[in-house]
Formats: C-alpha cells, sequence, structure tokens
C-alpha cells in the first residue's frame, strides 16, 4: 500500500506540474487543428500549375525527346520526361538521379538556363503594380522537397487576393501559390500546429527531435490525467453527500470535463505524436528511389518523331508527360483538365510487371481494381479512383497503388502503413468509413472533440494559474495572486483533496 500511495502522489504531482508546463500548447494544437479543418498549408495543385501553363508551340519544337535525353549527359535515364511551355520558349524538364533538376530548350537543346526577376515577373504574369523579391527559402517554402528548385523569385501580383507566386530561379517552374488569406490563417493553423517557425523547420532533424518530445510530454501528461481521472472516479462507494469525485469548484469541474474529453484529447495527442514516426517505426508511404527505378525499368528509346509529336500535339495542348514503366515509355497528354494517356495506355499486366521487378521478385498474391473507397484508400489521404491495388507476399506484406491511367505509383503501404493509417490517420483526423462519406459529421464529430477537450484544457489552465500564485504568494506580497491563491488553498481543503 505504501508503494502504491507514493507511485499515486507521483502521477498526481507529475500530472499537475507537467499540465502546468504543457497546458498552453494544447490550447494552441486544439485552436490550431480546427483551423486546418479548413485552411490546409499553402500547395500548388496539379490543377492549379496546368492552369498557368501556356499552350503548346508545337512548331517550335525541333528536339525530340530521345534527343534530349542524350543532351541532358546523365549517366542514368531519368524516370520521367516532361515537354511544357516556359513563357514563350517550348522545354523539356526532367529530375536527375540525384533529384537535380534539368531543363532543356525544346527548340535548340540548349539548357535553358536561369531566370531573372524580370523573366519571372512575365513567367507569373504580373501587372502592374507587381514587384518581386529574391528568396532562398522562408516559411512557405522551408521543407526539403523544395531544395532542388531553389532560390526563387516570389512575385506578389498585387491583386485583390494579396497571391505570391513562387518561381524556380534555375528552371523557371511555377512552384508554389499562396494568398494573404492562406498566409494568415497558416500562421494560427499549420504553423502553430506543426512548430513551423522556418529557423526550426529549415533544420529537419532538430525539428523531429523537438516535436517529438514536445509532444511526447504531452502524451505523456494526457495519459497521466486520463488515468488519474478514472482512478479517482467512484460511481459505486461514493464520497461525501453522493458526489463521484473528490474535487470541489473548478478542479470539481476540470475531473468530469476530464472524464468526458479526456479520452479524445488522448487521442490527438498520442496519435499526433505517432504522426513524428518515433523509432522509425512506421515506413514512408513515397516509394524509394529504388523502387521508382526499378519500376521504370532499363533505358529505352521514346521513339516519337516530329511528325507524331505534331499528331499528338492535338490532344495535348499543353504539353506531354513522358513515363517510363517496365522500360516501356507511355505518352501523356496534358490539357486543363489534367493528364489523360494518350496511345499505348499501360495495361494492369504491364503494371503488374513493372511492379513484379521493382519488389525484387516478390511473389504477387493479387491484384484488385478500386473503383470507391475503402478503409486503405480514403478520400482524406488520396481522393484518385479508380486505382489499382497490387498485393505482393514479401516480408512487410507490401502493397502498392497505382494509378491505371498514367502508370504512376501513388504510394507504397507495407504492414506498417496499414497500423500507422488506424493509429494516426484514423485517430488524429477522423479518417473513419462512417464520417468521410458524409463531411458535415465529421466537421461536427471534430468540433465535439475539440470542444470537450477544450473546457478540460481551460479548467486545467485556471487550476494551473491558481497553484503557481499558490507558490508565488509565499514569497510575493502581490494581492492578486494572494487573493487567488486564499481562495484556492480554501477551496482545496474543503475538498479534502490534493490533486
Amino acid at each position: 500500500m505504501s508503494l502504491l500511495k507514493r507511485a499515486k502522489r507521483w502521477l498526481v504531482l507529475g500530472h499537475r506540474w507537467l499540465g502546468i508546463a504543457t497546458g498552453l500548447l494544447f490550447a494552441l494544437w486544439i485552436g490550431s487543428g480546427l483551423v486546418m479543418l479548413y485552411v490546409p498549408f499553402p500547395s500548388l495543385t496539379e490543377a492549379e500549375r496546368l492552369v498557368r501553363l501556356r499552350p503548346m508551340a508545337w512548331d517550335a519544337v525541333a528536339v525530340l525527346p530521345d534527343e534530349a535525353l542524350v543532351r541532358a549527359g546523365e549517366a542514368r535515364m531519368p524516370r520521367s520526361l516532361d515537354l511544357e511551355m516556359r513563357g514563350d520558349e517550348p522545354v523539356y524538364r526532367m529530375s536527375a538521379g540525384d533529384g537535380r533538376r534539368i531543363t532543356l530548350s525544346a527548340r535548340t537543346g540548349a539548357p535553358a538556363g536561369p531566370v531573372d526577376a524580370d523573366a519571372a515577373l512575365r513567367l507569373a504574369g504580373g501587372g502592374p503594380g507587381a514587384s518581386v523579391d529574391r528568396v532562398e527559402r522562408d516559411q512557405w517554402t522551408v521543407t526539403a522537397r523544395y531544395d532542388p528548385l531553389r532560390p526563387f523569385h516570389k512575385v506578389a501580383l498585387n491583386d485583390a487576393a494579396g497571391t505570391e507566386l513562387y518561381v524556380s530561379q534555375g528552371t523557371g517552374e511555377i512552384v508554389l501559390d499562396t494568398t494573404r488569406f492562406e498566409r494568415g490563417w497558416n500562421w494560427v493553423g499549420a504553423v502553430t500546429h506543426w512548430i513551423y517557425l522556418t529557423p526550426l523547420r529549415a533544420r529537419a532533424d532538430l525539428w523531429r527531435d523537438l516535436v517529438l518530445w514536445i509532444s511526447g510530454i504531452a502524451a505523456f501528461t494526457a495519459l497521466t490525467g486520463l488515468v488519474l481521472g478514472i482512478w479517482r472516479l467512484r460511481l459505486r462507494r461514493r464520497y461525501a453527500q453522493g458526489r463521484i469525485t473528490p474535487y470541489r469548484g473548478m478542479a470539481r469541474w476540470h475531473h468530469l470535463a476530464g472524464l468526458v474529453g479526456g479520452i479524445g484529447l488522448t487521442t490527438f495527442i498520442v496519435s499526433g505524436w505517432l504522426s513524428m514516426n518515433p523509432n522509425r517505426w512506421f515506413t514512408s508511404l513515397a516509394p524509394p528511389a529504388d523502387l521508382r527505378a526499378a519500376y521504370a525499368g532499363a533505358d529505352n528509346t521514346v521513339g516519337l518523331d516530329l511528325a507524331k509529336l505534331r499528331e499528338i500535339g492535338a490532344q495535348a495542348p499543353l504539353g506531354l508527360h513522358l513515363a517510363r514503366i517496365g522500360g516501356h515509355w507511355v505518352t501523356l497528354g496534358l490539357d486543363r483538365a489534367g493528364t489523360r494517356a494518350i496511345g499505348d495506355a499501360p495495361d494492369a499486366a504491364r503494371i503488374a510487371a513493372a511492379a513484379g521487378l521493382a519488389m525484387a521478385g516478390a511473389r504477387l498474391e493479387g491484384v484488385e481494381r478500386l473503383v470507391a473507397h475503402d478503409l486503405y484508400w480514403s478520400p482524406l489521404a488520396s481522393g484518385t479512383l479508380p486505382i489499382l491495388r497490387l498485393r505482393f507476399a514479401d516480408p512487410a506484406a507490401t502493397w502498392l497503388h497505382v494509378d491505371p491511367g498514367s502508370g504512376e505509383i501513388l504510394n507504397r503501404l507495407d504492414r506498417s502503413g496499414r497500423a500507422n493509417r488506424w493509429l494516426f490517420t484514423a485517430l488524429h483526423r477522423l479518417d473513419l468509413p462512417v464520417l468521410v462519406g458524409h463531411p458535415p459529421a465529421r466537421d461536427a464529430a471534430q468540433w465535439l472533440l475539440n470542444l470537450l477537450a477544450g473546457v478540460l484544457v481551460a479548467t486545467g489552465l485556471i487550476i494551473g494559474w491558481r497553484r503557481i500564485c499558490l507558490k508565488a504568494g509565499a514569497h510575493s506580497p502581490l494581492p492578486a495572486c494572494g487573493e487567488r491563491a486564499a481562495a484556492t488553498s480554501s477551496s482545496a481543503r474543503r475538498g479534502g483533496s490534493r490533486g
């Protein structure tokens, strides 16, 4: 019993002081999470990118795709090749094996050099009043995926929405757009929620470790509170006057709110901690570079001449995306509606054969064509339909999800990824089958759980402030703290609780 009492006392003290230390973080996470339901972090969607592309000048194309691949001078064949406009110039774009972006003129085959501020302004369609700033890294381009495209010309269009476009200085690509609305709300949304401050987020390992520790401590705080709340609850042998809680005043409300909202709060915090992939328990959904390279297959010629290119141009007003699958090139046309296969589209057999090579000979257990979302292909995480699901009998029980129209691998989902789908996506984002098909119901559930958690956190903040005043009152003559401390002390004595 003595050991149990000591453990309980340390649990109470740990929860009390960790709650004081993390209470404001809980409040910020709840508020910012609700903002993120409606305002995501800024990104350039494929639809937004295509809207800004100029129509392809097919008559100006004089360099064949195979010639462009040779002129790139890369030892390894790129996985894909794009033909589109950069301003008034048709260009080929490709990614080197080391991630570098290569841009060649489709008119001359020469490297399309960096763009200056004036060229960036023209590419962004800037009008009167537009301005250009050079940016290496800022709040909206902080992640590593922008590294091959740095630095940027940030073009402020001076329009009513406060639009800013980021143009890669090296390639001339528009890689991001933001509006005043997105930037403003993201400061109180994603930036706050993810602790996404530029000087910190630029150091990815430091940021990850810091968020892991902070969210881990917060998760422990929430768990200890839930344990204590259940421990101090009496439904049968009740406290004096038939009460189910030993607390009075604000502490009573905190206890009762914790019993109702504590499960939701604990679930959100623990699943948020798991999203940082502690101890690398979960594999990434993004297929690794070696798997993508094996899926692309051996080098092969594209085999398109100028006449064929211009014939295809009638079906692809914005250009082409050429993808290599199992050693064969697939031609995809670009228009305002998106990307679609032209001619020899990849069939399920070719995709399965290429995937078998990528999976190093692992036995293919089955190929399933999904025309509706299911437990592991949710509209919140993807949205694309139909898709092919290829299931392999490798040690990790890997699934590959592939777009049947383009042959692109959309994600890799192994046993750990399927576990993460439930431990993070389902619990943190309420990505549950009963809710995802009814967005108003999901929003209502999010608001209900977060408001219950908010009551719990608000009462905890008040109790924490009074506790600080109580401690400060012994060493400070400040009347406000002294009065609050006395009231808290009196309430605690009447409640007969040390919590």
